[in-house]
């Protein structure tokens, strides 16, 4: 089968380790669904993977990337892929319970193939209102998005959001979903271009990072929550954005670790901080009837057969593309 695969990897250069070309086909193995991908998605934790920085051992090369997919299954079953495999913490379920957590493509081959190996309880029915192109988007980061809204903010309509780095993948599903429930929701954003896509998505206002929630915004205090996933370029701005006994929720930090972590605002406003690494299969089966309820859709940016990844990977490390970067395997085939 055709597949896109880290051979090695490069801090700088991250795209002179990726090769496509033909991989083994998944095995049958007992409790195991291999899925025909008709979509696959992008996200930052493919260009993590092919720098070096998401575990990899050399011995682990070369491994297939992707987290994200939809397809079906031999017997005709429409799915979407859930990519946490192993035990877990809180709410996820351990469908593989006997090994550590990881997302497809750090121990288990990805999704940017022809075909991907998952567990049975990794299969989550994909709704027949959503495309498989849709569909694709939303196991990574709208799942993520969707999990630091609702489970780890818990927000309600009403209550307000900050979103640090408006255009990503992440802050967009961000953005998107707290305006669909009703929140009032505040992103920043580098450039006038940013911000316009920010408030295009819903956010009731978008601002350059580093903007006073109480005195340059027109929302005039701090948000109740804030999600970042930034990190060092954005954390300060994070802890003085949000109201004393609000939350900041963190999925990532994509500029470094920040210093210094600015611990006596922590516990002088008395703000619970929380960590998220994607959400639980049930969670994502809950996030597919909010957007069938709401008929919010996740937004596609570009998409590209499989022989043509690396583009689509060049363009997201770029920040040449608005929303997701979807994958056919198909388009690759007569």
């Amino acid at each position: 089968m055709l597949a896109a695969s880290v051979v090695r990897t490069d801090a700088t250069d991250p795209l002179s380790g990726l090769v496509v070309g033909e991989r083994p086909a998944p095995s049958p193995r007992p409790g195991w669904t291999t899925v025909t991908v008709r979509a696959a998605a992008l996200n930052h934790h493919d260009v993590w993977a092919l720098r070096g920085a998401a575990g990899l051992r050399a011995e682990q090369l070369p491994m297939i990337l992707g987290t994200d997919a939809s397809g079906v299954t031999p017997d005709g079953r429409e799915v979407v892929v859930h990519t946490v495999i192993g035990s877990s913490i809180r709410s996820q379920t351990a469908t593989v319970p006997d090994e550590p957590r990881s997302l497809l493509s750090e121990k288990h081959p990805g999704t940017l193939a022809e075909q991907v190996a998952v567990p049975d309880g990794n299969l989550v029915d994909k709704p027949a209102e959503l495309g498989f192109d849709e569909a694709a988007c939303l196991p990574t980061a709208w799942l993520t998005a969707y999990r630091m809204l609702f489970r780890e903010a818990r927000l309600h309509p009403g209550q307000s959001v900050l979103v640090q780095g408006g255009s990503g993948g992440l802050a967009s599903a961000a953005i998107s979903l707290g305006a669909a429930a009703g929140l009032t929701v505040v992103a920043t954003g580098r450039t006038p271009s940013t911000r316009a896509w920010a408030r295009s998505l819903g956010a009731t206002e978008a601002v350059e990072p580093g903007t006073r929630m109480d005195r340059g915004t027109r929302l005039g205090r701090r948000v109740d929550a804030v999600l970042e996933s930034v990190g060092a370029a954005t954390w300060q701005h994070s802890l003085r954005s949000v109201r004393p006994g609000g939350s900041v929720v963190v999925a990532g930090v994509t500029s470094g670790d920040p210093a210094p972590a600015l611990l006596r605002r922590v516990f002088y406003d008395e703000l619970t901080v929380r960590g998220v690494m994607v959400g639980s299969r049930d969670e994502l089966e809950d996030l597919l009837a909010f957007l069938v309820r709401t008929g919010l859709r996740p937004q596609v940016g570009a998409v590209v057969a499989l022989t043509d990844v690396a583009a689509g990977l060049r363009r997201m490390i770029d920040g040449d593309v608005r929303g997701k970067v979807v994958v056919r395997p198909g388009a690759d085939r007569p």
